[in-house]
């Protein structure tokens, strides 16, 4: 029997797989939405996912020691990005969110999800685990989450802002602070809500108010998640087959090929592809939360952790978008929507858990 070398046997052969799997699936979606062509969306979907895979594995390989190093750097480095934004970024679909790099679209709010959880990650990993409860424990925290989210609502982007929150509030609950301050912000949050909604542009009003009364506005403000709610029913169990969805063929569904791709998919292959694809994120969380369980550093855990609660805030709120069980705010679904930011910052998401679990499993190794 020929022996299988040590380097290919460390290969995340079913990670690649899983995470093959989930973007292929999507590509076929893509694939069927264009009417069976391969342009626009398909071909070049393939391509990225080869890049960013290549990329992941590279990050994959890389030392822990280096994320946490530069930590605070690169959380830096999006930031000026952010702030270019501001006064250079390319417009479209009336916001401002962009930076035109040529080969792509790059969007940095989506990138800031990612640095943000490090930053925090690496800050908790070196303060003292009685220091949790202090003072110094919060503010810098908050200043760390807060400098992106303004910027990211100034664009303006809501979606990308409750995201980029919601992680770096993840990380403090990971990193043990009370659980009364989190109760406390929940509750002055709550009351604040009349006020903080008379802060929000008109549209975003709209889309509020068109979440808790769809049919008010069925062909307005509600086209998007009435059409959607069809797509997704009139698939039934098994769907209408493979390049037979008519609500997205006829254009009657609205960004079928980005944020409100699972209704594509849902159209043509029903209840079953939509439970096979749960499936496959399942698996994909299932995976980076036993890294995030089995870290050998509180920085590694903080950031497993986080970055997991991250790929879980784009399935989970996009999922509840398109069948409209939340706002439509814009935020796509992980490896399946067609984009290329969205896909560079869920694959730098699996390369930086990857490298985590590669540090667990070489200090594994040291103590046997």
């Amino acid at each position: 029997m020929i022996p299988v070398p040590a380097a290919i046997q460390r290969f995340p052969w079913k990670l690649i797989a899983l995470l093959t799997a989930i973007t292929g699936f999507g590509i076929l979606v893509l694939y069927s939405a264009a009417g069976g062509h391969w342009s626009p969306w398909a071909l070049q979907q393939s391509l990225r996912y080869l890049v960013f895979l290549g990329m992941a594995l590279v990050i994959g390989r890389m030392s822990l020691r280096l994320f946490e190093d530069f930590a605070y750097l690169a959380y830096i480095g999006v930031a000026i990005m952010l702030l270019g934004v501001e006064i250079l970024g390319f417009v479209g679909g009336g916001a401002q969110r962009w930076l035109d790099l040529g080969f792509m679209k790059l969007q940095p709010s989506e990138l800031m999800k990612v640095a943000v959880v490090v930053a925090l990650a690496r800050f908790y990993a070196q303060l003292p685990p009685g220091s949790t409860r202090s003072w110094t424990a919060l503010w810098p925290a908050l200043v760390l989450i807060g400098i992106p989210a303004v910027l990211v609502l100034l664009q303006p982007d809501l979606g990308t802002t409750l995201a980029i929150c919601a992680s770096g509030v993840v990380v403090m609950f990971a990193a043990g602070l009370p659980f009364w301050w989190f109760g406390s912000v929940a509750i002055a949050g709550a009351a604040a809500l009349p006020i903080l909604f008379s802060m929000l542009h008109d549209y975003q009003q709209r889309r509020v108010l068109i979440f808790l009364d769809p049919e008010s506005d069925p062909l307005g403000a509600g086209y998007h998640i009435s059409q959607s709610k069809i797509a997704i029913g009139s698939g039934g169990i098994g769907g209408k087959g493979f390049l037979n969805g008519s609500q997205s063929h006829l254009d009657y569904l609205p960004e079928g090929h980005t944020d409100f791709i699972f209704a594509t998919m849902a159209e043509e292959w029903g209840l079953i592809g939509g439970i096979a694809l749960l499936f496959g994120f399942y698996l994909l969380l299932r995976w980076s939360t036993r890294v995030a369980l089995n870290a050998r550093t509180r920085f590694g855990q903080l950031t497993a952790t986080g970055l997991t609660m991250t790929i879980f805030f784009y399935i989970a709120i996009n999922l509840m978008m398109v069948m409209g069980m939340a706002p439509v705010v814009g935020i796509p679904l992980p490896l399946f929507s067609y984009g290329g930011s969205s896909m560079l910052t869920v694959m730098a998401c699996v390369g930086i858990v990857l490298a985590i679990e590669n540090d667990a499993k070489k200090g594994a190794g040291r103590v046997r």
